[in-house]
């Protein structure tokens, strides 16, 4: 999920779905079926902020499928395609400790133990078996590298610290 201060994205339209004007819906929520509890949505596509209200929405196979009030045509609803899925962060359940969104990972500076510099998360992805921070080079990292790091906290991942920017990491940079 990335995001600015006040929103963030819980997901992405990818398709049409059927005729009468449903969508196909990645979630980046955990459940997936998360992203329904949010009825007020704002797309992002191309740059335009398009308000969008969910009537309803449901699993569908591996991913959702929803509908949106006024949107009841197939190709009306295929103009949607590409949209990011954003809502108030306000919104967002809070967290047990030492669990975060991932854009609350986004943009920290990561360091090995050793206190080398290897970057800042620029995203996460989800593997299946964990999520990977993608971790691009900066001006003070130690090398121009970008690298893919399971995000497997206490094993890999030994500090998180939203405060001082900062996530620090039990890994060999030359890997």
């Amino acid at each position: 999920m990335t995001q600015n201060s006040q929103e963030t994205v819980i997901g992405r339209i990818t398709s049409v779905f059927g005729v009468k004007g449903w969508l196909k819906v990645f979630s980046y929520t955990d459940p997936k079926e998360g992203i329904l509890n949010y009825p007020d949505w704002t797309l992002v596509l191309d740059g335009k902020r398009i308000p969008a209200r969910l009537e309803e929405g449901r699993r569908q196979g591996q991913g959702i499928v929803v509908r949106l009030k006024g949107i009841d045509d197939r190709e009306v609803a295929r103009t949607y395609s590409g949209a990011d899925i954003l809502v108030p962060t306000a919104e967002l359940p809070e967290l047990p400790s030492g669990e975060y969104y991932w854009y609350q990972l986004e943009g920290l500076e990561v360091f090995t133990v050793e206190g080398l510099n290897l970057g800042k998360v620029h995203h996460l992805m989800e593997t299946g078996s964990n999520d990977v921070l993608v971790v691009r080079a900066t001006r003070d990292s130690a090398d121009q590298r970008e690298r893919l790091i399971p995000y497997l906290p206490d094993q890999v991942v030994r500090e998180v610290d939203l405060a001082g920017n900062r996530l620090v990491v039990d890994w060999d940079p030359e890997f």
